[in-house]
C-alpha cells in the first residue's frame, strides 16, 4: 500500500477544490465533506442523503451535525458540519437528482433491484490522484489524503495534539504527527521558536 500525503499549500487545497467542482458536484462534495470531517473513506462512501440533512419549514435542509458508527472502530461518531461542507454538501444536493434513502456520492452502477450503489473506494482514489496531478500536486494524493489533511490543517491552526489523537484515534501523540505528516523541519521550528 503506497503512503499518501496530506495537502500542505492552501493554494493546492483551493486548486483541488476548484477543478473537483468543475469536474462534477459530487466529487466537490465529497472531497471538501473529507477534508472538514477526517472521516475515512469507507464512511464518507456509506453516507446515505438522509444522514446529512433535516426537514426544515418548507423543504429539506442539510444538517447542522452528522451522526455515524465508524466502520472500522465500530465507534459512533457525533459531529458538526462546518460552513464549507454544508456548502458544498446544499450545492450538490440541490442541483443533483438523488434518491433521499439512496447512496450520498453515487456510482452510475445498480444493484440487482436497480438501486444506486455508492462510488467504490477505488473509483474515489482515481478522481482524486487524477485531479491532484492536473492541478500540479505532486506527492501521493488518494483517498486517505483527505483524513490526514484535516489532521495536518487542524494541527496547524492549533489544535491541540492530544485532541487529534483521540479524533483520529492514534495510539500515541508521535503516531498522530506522523500520520499527518509533520515533517522533522517542523518540528525543529518548535525549538527555533522557543527562545526563553
Amino acid at each position: 500500500m503506497e503512503v499518501v500525503q496530506p495537502i500542505r499549500k492552501k493554494t493546492d487545497l483551493e486548486s483541488m477544490k476548484r477543478a473537483l467542482r468543475k469536474r462534477c458536484l459530487r466529487d466537490h462534495a465529497l472531497f471538501v465533506l473529507g477534508v472538514n470531517s477526517g472521516l475515512r473513506i469507507s464512511d464518507l462512501l456509506k453516507l446515505r442523503v438522509r444522514d446529512v440533512l433535516i426537514q426544515g419549514k418548507r423543504r429539506p435542509q442539510i444538517a447542522d451535525r452528522i451522526l455515524l458508527r465508524e466502520k472500522k472502530t465500530g465507534k459512533s461518531r457525533d459531529f458538526p458540519l462546518n460552513v464549507p461542507a454544508r456548502s458544498a454538501l446544499g450545492e450538490y444536493i440541490r442541483n443533483t437528482a438523488l434518491d433521499h434513502d439512496g447512496p450520498l456520492f453515487p456510482s452510475r452502477k445498480r444493484d440487482r433491484n436497480g438501486r444506486a450503489q455508492p462510488i467504490s473506494a477505488v473509483q474515489a482514489w482515481k478522481i482524486l490522484s487524477e485531479t491532484a496531478a492536473d492541478v500540479g500536486i505532486t506527492e501521493k494524493i488518494g483517498t486517505h489524503s483527505m483524513r490526514k489533511t484535516f489532521g495536518y490543517w487542524a494541527y496547524k491552526k492549533g489544535v491541540d495534539i492530544s485532541h487529534l489523537q483521540k479524533l483520529l484515534n492514534h495510539a500515541s501523540q508521535a503516531e498522530t504527527l506522523r500520520y499527518i505528516g509533520i515533517l522533522r523541519d517542523d518540528l525543529d521550528l518548535i525549538y527555533q521558536r522557543v527562545n526563553l
